[in-house]
């Protein structure tokens, strides 16, 4: 939607409770009071508002496309030689299921409200603004530390080809640097369209390794028909740290951090809400599409890497005592154990364009969350201004700074510093899963407090509040004990692992506390939770897009069909 029309949608909001209270809206009052074209979290004038430039497709792939990379692609190489096919597979169904619990719990909100802030206005309209706070930062910080960690991940995957020491890594870091903040900067539908057809790629890309890999199971490749062997000998479970089944257990559970980082970017739906034409249905759909595509894309290319690939094969790259290939995935290792010729190299430029596009993404994630951040009150205000394109130009710039982080791969060990971002990152997405589950219970309570019940819904989170207790447990544990490996052995080796490994809670923690301090606010109780103000706009927003496609569709020849697009939605659109 245009400037114009966001702009000219601006009123108070006169929507009441379903008892009729009209007086309860009192939320952004204040706000409202002060301008007419800024409700908190909600921006609609023209120097700020973002261009609702995302389809459908868009976001659908976006989805998918944001998380297949680095932890999916390469990630699994460290997790197949640490403790076995069994464990991997158990962990990422685990993980998988604890996502879609995630997803569940924020399509919910962003169904009834779909929030320029994204989840950090939904954690401080419906729970606590010190909570939204501490998500928005926290989850900025994620995105500032994985977008260099993805151009770090560029690099090696280079380094198949070119080793370091015939080509600076700091040469490829700089392309691929330019190359997304230029994408970034030509505005949503350029940023959209082009993230559509490279997300595309992935899924063609990993639905051809996902045959590719039965092929080498059943012993299409070489003749050799491998099945189950690797899972009866070395076997399934690989001893960690310790002997027998505590250590296959230990094994086991070091895999939940790995399959929790490859996961982490799904729930960036969540942050496109604002740049989404009819949110309300798209975001919904992309979010039920989440489960068969978790199944497919992730379970079952899992369980069949553990059928080409012995755990304990030196050529993994991360494999322990391992002085490094340049094998850094475990589907290049399957390629070359299999003896095909050539494909090898086609397979790791493939997953170069998969790490490209993650780098991409995750750009774009993070200037859009900086940009909430300030929409919702909780950084300066230069950082919600847009130019024509409707791109927060200050918060991309701002955002693209700390990419140069990158850097650090020329001077040190890529596979070290992978490691430890990797570490951070993954306690960053964890509490943000921790903060938007927390958020649903709160928001799921305070709807029944205020009457709004299932049927007035737009979309229902399947295993309502429970499943959010029962994925908030999950994820408090793993945050937890996510790196319980570093108490055992030289501590003096470990120290920077413990350090990047759980930074993140202390930061969290006193984001909270500091701006309770600071700003004196309380909890949302549940009766006191604005539903309600700036709905009305959203809902106008929504009538203006479905009126103008009846439109179109009316003015279409009669006859004239789309039997393309109705054997997409009907056939294929859960996968692309």
């Amino acid at each position: 939607m245009s400037h114009s029309n966001h702009s000219s949608l601006v009123q108070r909001s006169t929507a009441s409770s379903p008892s009729g209270d009209k007086e309860k809206m009192t939320y952004t009052d204040v706000d409202l009071e002060r301008s007419n074209t800024h409700i908190r979290g909600l921006e609609t004038s023209a120097e700020t508002s973002l261009h609702r430039g995302l389809k459908a497709r868009h976001i659908t792939m976006i989805a998918i496309g944001g998380a297949i990379g680095t932890g999916l692609i390469i990630g699994t190489g460290k997790a197949l030689a640490q403790a076995g096919p069994g464990s991997i597979f158990i962990s990422y169904s685990i993980v998988g299921f604890i996502v879609y619990l995630v997803m569940a719990a924020l399509g919910e909100m962003a169904a009834w409200l779909p929030m320029s802030a994204g989840f950090t206005g939904y954690a401080s309209r419906f729970c606590d603004p010190s909570l939204g706070f501490a998500l928005g930062w926290t989850y900025w910080l994620k995105y500032i530390i994985v977008t260099p960690n993805q151009l770090t991940a560029a690099a090696l995957v280079i380094q198949f080809w070119l080793p370091r020491d015939r080509v600076n890594p700091g040469v490829w870091i700089t392309i691929f640097l330019v190359a997304i903040l230029c994408i970034n900067y030509f505005g949503i539908r350029f940023f959209g369209e082009f993230e559509f057809w490279l997300s595309s790629f992935k899924v063609v890309v990993i639905v051809g390794v996902i045959i590719l890999a039965l092929v080498i199971a059943a012993g299409g490749a070489d003749g050799d028909p491998k099945g189950f062997r690797y899972w009866q000998s070395p076997g399934a479970f690989a001893p960690y740290i310790s002997t027998g089944s505590w250590g296959e257990f230990l094994g086991f559970w070091s895999t939940m951090v790995t399959a929790t980082f490859a996961y982490l970017g799904t729930e960036l739906v969540g942050v496109t809400v604002g740049e989404a034409q009819n949110p309300r249905k798209t975001i919904p759909r992309a979010i039920r599409l989440t489960f068969y595509r978790i199944v497919f894309f992730y379970c079952i290319s899992i369980l069949l890497i553990g059928m080409c690939v012995p755990y304990d094969s030196k050529e993994l790259a991360f494999a322990n005592g391992n002085t490094g290939t340049a094998n850094a995935s475990p589907f290049v290792v399957a390629i070359k154990l299999a003896h095909i010729p050539v494909l090898d190299h086609i397979l790791n430029a493939c997953i170069l364009l998969f790490v490209f596009s993650a780098a991409n993404s995750d750009l774009y994630i993070a200037s859009r969350t900086l940009y909430g951040l300030s929409s919702d009150g909780a950084a300066p205000s230069i950082f919600r201004k847009t130019n024509a394109n409707g791109v927060p130009l200050y918060s991309l710039i701002t955002s693209a700074a700390f990419a140069l982080l990158a850097y650090l791969n020329v001077s040190d060990d890529s596979k070290a510093v992978f490691t430890y971002f990797v570490n951070l990152t993954t306690i960053f997405g964890l509490l943000t899963w921790i903060s938007i589950l927390v958020t649903h219970i709160s928001f799921v309570r305070a709807r029944r407090a205020q009457g709004l019940t299932n049927d007035m819904m737009p979309f229902i989170a399947p295993l309502g509040l429970w499943g959010s207790y029962g994925a908030l447990v999950m994820c408090i544990i793993i945050a937890l004990t996510k790196n319980y490996d570093v108490f055992v052995g030289d501590w003096n080796k470990k120290y920077p692992t413990f350090i990047t490994g759980y930074l993140g809670i202390p930061i969290y923690l006193a984001l909270i506390g500091g701006h309770k301090a600071w700003t004196k606010s309380k909890g949302v109780r549940p009766h006191e939770c604005d539903f309600y103000t700036g709905k009305d706009i959203i809902d106008r927003e929504e009538e203006e897009f479905l009126a103008a496609k009846a439109a179109a569709k009316a003015a279409r020849p009669e006859g004239e069909e789309k039997n393309i697009a109705w054997f997409y939605r009907r056939f294929v659109s859960w996968l692309f």
